[in-house]
């Protein structure tokens, strides 16, 4: 575990790249035959978040320290080496989850998409993707520990090179199962 952050077993996973998460998925994908591995597209990843809501923040119109963890009044933890104070991450389950069950969608650590960011155009598209090339910045989305309240929108979005590992950037995957019920054992 690369991350920062990493007293806690709840905590979310961070300091890892993009790249960093294509090993460990593919780590994954070899110890659980049957099932898929994935990170989210950025679409994918903005619609899970909103959970059929169109307000800026799947709570709604505004967010407080109080739904999700970002540049606000708490929490802060203490550097014992230097006894300072910084921002960090905190458990996940610490703040309600959006109607879907879904958990730190705001706020916490960005979270790395399986495409770059794409172009909005006129007409309306059905599960887009962005561009997929090996050096393309890849998406992130939902802001992190260190933003303030505008960088969690549903909407936001950055665009961070692949190779890149921070503190405030982690991961989501999606899993599904490749392998119909039938054929099962």
């Amino acid at each position: 575990n690369p991350s920062r952050f990493s007293d806690s077993p709840d905590l979310p996973v961070q300091s890892v790249s993009w790249n960093d998460v294509q090993r460990f998925l593919g780590a994954f994908a070899k110890s659980v035959p049957g099932c898929d591995a994935v990170l989210p597209t950025e679409a994918q990843w903005e619609y899970a978040c909103r959970a059929g809501t169109e307000t800026p923040f799947h709570s709604g119109e505004t967010i407080t320290t109080d739904q999700a963890n970002f540049y606000g009044d708490l929490p802060y933890r203490s550097d014992d080496a230097k006894g300072e104070f910084r921002r960090c991450t905190v458990p996940v389950k610490t703040f309600r989850p959006n109607r879907w069950g879904l958990y730190e969608m705001h706020g916490n650590v960005w979270e790395w998409c399986a495409d770059g960011r794409r172009g909005y155009g006129a007409e309306p598209v059905e599960d887009p993707r962005g561009p997929e090339g090996p050096d393309t910045p890849r998406a992130v989305r939902g802001g992190s520990w260190l933003n303030g309240a505008l960088h969690l929108r549903s909407a936001q979005r950055l665009a961070i090179p692949p190779g890149n590992a921070h503190d405030f950037l982690g991961f989501r995957f999606c899993l599904r199962s490749i392998e119909s019920g039938a054929e099962r054992r």
